[in-house]
């Protein structure tokens, strides 16, 4: 299949059975998972394509809150993330004494929001939302080779050389999408690029992030405590910061964060595009080995004891890139998720922002007609982005936030004095402002909010999915195919 913008075709529907647009997704990620699972739901067709051979548990914990519940319980996993969560009651701000400095709380959720906060290992999550899709549509080691996109479909071409034929592209293959960057190099050979969208990701921290082997109370005594312990350590004269989590399943996730000067840098530029994995991670475990860890004991436990009960292949470094691009979608291609906006993990939102990015635009494509054509298509992924915009310019400003608290300048200092002595009004202002963006799934019956304050109007809710008759209309330029 050749996708030719020039081919246009008459496009009457009174003489087609009534198709749904078929969904080639990029990216076997928590959003391109989530997207599978909300097509899937939707009874929309759909394959996810994945680079990697084969599906590896890494990363540390996340933070879910209220936020990403509603859509959780209509897809019938919430009771279970939860088992495999612990409630989170505040993050604890420490030293490199041991000592506690403050807490910025998280109070009063449940009541306000209709569920508390959870802290889940990120292999656990991607578990629950692997089993959500039927194996048949998971496709591994599919490394994109090129793209093409028109008024008749998208095509995909893969390393192996097979190739897939659809109706709508989603990029969700991450920071460094593999679509983002075909999509932009045509858009930019067509002189319709911003600036802004060609330059490199900008990143001025690198991570070390893993999960122990279960520990038991001798080794680790707060692994015992119901709610997860949230710890964020700042280093006195190192530029470094690191944050400890205990988990449902008795182990320690960690996220150890290095703040990079120009010359460091430099020396990390190499990693960019690099995988994660444990073989970038060795050098930076031997230079965090003695940061101080609280863990319930009045033994000294450190990094290296985390580390060294950690194994190999569960710890990554993984490179901290930062920025939402201008261009999200043209013609059929639409991206979600860190393709298309990249947050510091300092502000725990960038997977739940994901999620709400597959809610919406789950919920416009299940709203298309039968047989869409690339206009109709196209204004479905303007209406997500617009949508979608303010709540990812929010978040990216409050992960920047968080990320420059626990950094070692002047600044930072700064930020975590206000954030300890900030009245807990103005805390929960921003709370409110947060948390009650909780999109729900259109076409899935609606669970009971029980949140005092009730959710923000969201547009996509309006969307609803084509029925038999309407394979009879002929939408605006039903003449032809839709050139892009």
């Amino acid at each position: 299949m050749e996708i030719n913008p020039a081919v246009t075709f008459k496009h009457d529907r009174s003489v087609m059975y009534a198709k749904r647009p078929k969904v080639l997704i990029v990216g076997a990620g928590l959003a391109g998972l989530t997207m599978g699972m909300l097509l899937h739901k939707a009874d929309i067709p759909f394959e996810i394509y994945e680079r990697a051979p084969e599906v590896k548990p890494l990363g540390s914990a996340m933070y879910f809150s209220a936020t990403t519940a509603p859509m959780f319980k209509q897809c019938g996993i919430y009771d279970e993330f939860v088992s495999v969560s612990k409630p989170v009651s505040g993050m604890k701000i420490c030293n490199e004494e041991r000592q506690l400095e403050y807490t910025i709380p998280f109070h009063g959720h449940k009541e306000l929001f209709g569920t508390e906060g959870y802290i889940v290992a990120r292999p656990k999550l991607y578990d629950i939302l692997l089993r959500q899709i039927p194996q048949k549509h998971l496709h591994l080691g599919k490394k994109v080779l090129s793209m093409g996109q028109g008024g008749n479909g998208v095509l995909l071409r893969f390393s192996d050389g097979t190739e897939a034929e659809g109706d709508i592209l989603v990029g969700a293959d991450g920071a460094y999408s593999a679509v983002r960057q075909g999509l932009y190099e045509k858009l930019k050979n067509e002189k319709r690029l911003p600036a802004g969208d060609g330059l490199p990701l900008p990143f001025s921290t690198v991570s070390l992030v893993g999960q122990t082997r279960p520990l038991t109370t001798e080794e680790f005594p707060d692994i015992e405590l119901p709610d997860c312990q949230f710890r964020t350590a700042v280093g006195a004269n190192r530029p470094y910061a690191w944050k400890t989590f205990t988990t449902a399943q008795r182990t320690v996730c960690f996220i150890v964060t290095q703040f990079l000067d120009t010359e460091s840098s430099k020396d990390n530029d190499a990693f960019r595009n690099s995988e994660w994995g444990p073989e970038a991670a060795q050098a930076m475990c031997e230079q965090v080995r003695d940061f101080p860890v609280i863990s319930g004991s009045a033994q000294g436990v450190t990094m290296g004891d985390i580390i060294d009960w950690t194994p190999k292949d569960s710890i990554s470094k993984v490179m901290l890139e930062e920025k939402v691009f201008d261009t999200w979608f043209d013609c059929r291609t639409v991206l979600i998720g860190d393709a298309c906006h990249k947050f510091n993990p300092s502000g725990g939102v960038g997977a739940a922002n994901a999620m709400h990015d597959a809610i919406v635009l789950a919920n416009l494509i299940n709203g298309l007609p039968f047989h869409p054509i690339s206009e109709e298509v196209e204004d479905a992924f303007r209406a997500y982005k617009k949508e979608r915009i303010d709540w990812v310019e929010k978040a990216y400003s409050s992960s920047a936030m968080f990320r420059t608290m626990a950094g070692p300048t002047m600044a930072a200092k700064m930020v975590r004095y206000a954030m300890k002595h900030i009245p807990a009004w103005a805390m929960r202002k921003v709370e409110l402002r947060v948390l009650s963006n909780r999109p729900s799934v259109a076409y899935l019956p609606p669970q009971e909010d029980k949140g005092s304050v009730r959710p923000f109007f969201q547009p996509s809710l309006s969307a609803m999915a084509p029925v038999e008759e309407e394979k009879t209309r002929v939408g605006s330029g039903g003449e032809g195919g839709g050139e892009c």
